[in-house]
């Protein structure tokens, strides 16, 4: 399966021709899909599309609750790490785009002091981010913050693949999402994941420009539009990969 070589600056070009001002923000609804239809629409009504659905799910369910078991005792060291190291919670909690346009509250270690925290997620993470705090910087090198996140996969508002999780007032380049990208909220078709095809192809870090945005979001429509079991592990893998040759957070 061929993925798209999609790169930032290419993507602000095309934003350019195509986007001369921010189309007008459209109230999304979840509809049903047809029964034919190009891409994601005619694979949701066929049995196989189901079945490997259902395996998704069967794949996220062992492998997150096999993940925490084994995982334990490391994020109970870093919980303690978090505790010593700043005042406030263990955990950050913060409401997040959902399967269908839902709304749920995601996990993750908290990283950042609590006085200057965004709890709505308006303030992208910067490198060298004032607000992080000394643990905070080593969890997010190596992504560890989000372990807490296979909580929400084993509960169901997760998937360990799929479109980014993103939260509710996220700015791209200082724009809403839902006015940069027309068919945005087309990605709340599947569950959020904690990994996608966007950050196994390196596009992370902050939305400074309209067409990092662009590039991310073309990515979770392709993903919808192409999913299958197989696209599923090679993400994992290749995510699995890139941590083992170094973390790119921060």
């Amino acid at each position: 399966m061929s993925v798209p070589d999609l790169h930032d600056d290419a993507a602000d070009r095309v934003g350019a021709r195509r986007h001369k001002k921010p189309p007008p923000t459209r109230i999304w609804q979840p509809v049903s899909p047809p029964k034919s239809g190009p891409g994601s629409t005619r694979l949701a009504s066929s049995g196989s599309h189901r079945v490997q659905l259902a395996a998704k799910r069967a794949i996220d369910i062992g492998v997150s609750l096999s993940a925490l078991l084994l995982l334990l005792p490391l994020m109970l060291v870093v919980a303690l790490a978090i505790r010593i190291d700043s005042d406030g919670p263990v955990l950050f909690t913060q409401m997040r785009w959902g399967k269908d346009g839902g709304r749920f509250r995601v996990y993750k270690f908290r990283s950042m002091r609590t006085d200057l925290g965004d709890a709505k997620g308006t303030a992208q993470t910067v490198r060298d981010d004032p607000r992080i705090t000394r643990v905070g910087a080593l969890i997010r090198k190596a992504n560890i913050d989000e372990l807490p996140q296979l909580l929400n996969v084993l509960k169901g508002d997760m998937s360990l693949v799929g479109p980014r999780c993103h939260a509710i007032d996220m700015l791209a380049a200082g724009i809403p999402y839902e006015n940069l990208v027309v068919d945005y909220h087309r990605r709340h078709s599947m569950r959020p994941g904690m990994t996608g095809l966007a950050q196994m192809r390196g596009l992370r870090g902050p939305t400074d420009r309209p067409g990092k945005a662009r590039a991310r979001i073309a990515c979770d429509l392709y993903y919808i539009d192409n999913f299958s079991i197989w696209l599923d592990l090679r993400i994992m893998f290749g995510t699995l990969l890139a941590e083992f040759r170094g973390g790119e957070g921060f």
